[in-house]
């Protein structure tokens, strides 16, 4: 456990998190914008067609973002956080 730890503070390590922590947010907000899991067609084909027109608006909707100023999302505090924060 202190090994794993002490591999955290490399800047190796954080590079490779970092990226993965893109990753994951551009996924997370293309399921919950898109709904990129259901896909309403059968097919690969279809299904591929989809997820190119999800990635598109994901793009479009980022870059109206930028062009409006609007800042990036801030970390979402759980229910138990927000009450402690609300104390």
């Amino acid at each position: 456990m202190e090994q794993r730890r002490a591999e955290q503070q490399t800047d190796a390590w954080k590079e490779r998190y970092d990226a993965r922590a893109g990753m994951e947010g551009t996924i997370s907000q293309a399921v919950r914008r898109t709904r990129l899991r259901r896909t309403p067609y059968r097919g690969q084909d279809k299904t591929h067609l989809a997820n190119v027109l999800s990635a598109t608006a994901l793009n479009i909707i980022r870059a109206a973002a930028w062009l409006n100023g609007t800042p990036p999302g801030t970390t979402r505090a759980s229910h138990l956080a927000r009450l402690t924060l609300a104390a």
